[in-house]
């Protein structure tokens, strides 16, 4: 059975990983875990990784190259700060990488494009299949009610999660603007406080809530006169999106050199 890494082994979907890989079914029968990767700082470093039911049989490190001497793949669900280096390991143990840790800057993207020209890369804000086929009902839906239609995007998370808006949020409205044929920087709208003038036409708003537990919801809005439609996806619970990330795990291993995002996975 091919190997998986995981970086950010000791996160919420870090150990969603692992429980997806336990549950043993469909394309989650497919990985094993052969490597399990936390931060030098973290006081689970020599421990199991799973850290709550049954062993895993792998000891947490916090060394990529170690761990990545055995893998077929592997799947970043790590913190925005440390993406560059786990991409920079994976590139040198010719690994193909999974890269669902949101919140990096354009110079970590950066990073990632050039690190696709020498081995397979697929970028995921969101990894659940729901959310992906969700992203391509947008973009028909755009492209069918035309630039008439007010568009905003709301999004909310836990009270713990660090970016805003998500990163699932932002390829949302990428969505969107991509199906208008605009660049998403020239027409989002991340905040209205201090505005005093009506909506620009063709503008994309933003807004976010943090709060409680919650796992991740997201609803693209399309107004005009008269009429609201409304595109939402809710995730209940973690194990959707390690369930998504194992599929797409699988699937790039093997392909070629390459920007891949789950769009490519799901074949839409």
């Amino acid at each position: 059975m091919p190997g998986l890494v995981v970086f950010g082994i000791t996160g919420r979907m870090g150990q969603s990983l692992v429980r997806a890989l336990r549950e043993g079914r469909g394309a989650e029968a497919a990985l094993s875990l052969c490597g399990a990767v936390a931060s030098s700082a973290s006081s689970r470093l020599g421990r199991d990784a799973a850290l709550e039911g049954d062993p895993a049989g792998v000891v947490i490190t916090a060394d990529p190259g170690v761990s990545l001497k055995a893998a077929a793949v592997a799947v970043d669900f790590s913190v925005a700060g440390c993406v560059a280096g786990n991409a920079r390991a994976c590139a040198l143990a010719g690994v193909p990488l999974l890269v669902g840790a949101t919140g990096f800057d354009a110079a970590t993207r950066a990073i990632l494009e050039r690190t696709a020209k020498d081995i397979p890369v697929l970028i995921a804000p969101n990894t659940s299949v729901g959310v992906s086929v969700v992203a391509k009902l947008v973009s028909i839906a755009t492209s069918a009610l035309g630039p008439s239609y007010d568009v905003e995007i709301f999004e909310a998370h836990h009270r713990m999660k660090r970016d805003a808006p998500s990163g699932t949020a932002l390829a949302l409205g990428e969505a969107v603007a991509g199906a208008r044929g605009r660049d998403l920087e020239e027409v989002a709208i991340y905040d209205r406080t201090g505005q005093s003038a009506p909506r620009a036409p063709g503008s994309i708003g933003f807004s976010s809530l943090r709060a409680g537990d919650i796992v991740g919801e997201h609803t693209v809005i399309f107004a005009a006169a008269g009429e609201r439609i409304e595109i939402t996806h809710r995730a209940t619970d973690r194990i959707t999106f390690a369930r998504g990330a194992l599929r797409a795990a699988e699937w790039l291993i093997g392909r070629p050199a390459g920007l891949y995002g789950m769009q490519n996975v799901l074949g839409l």
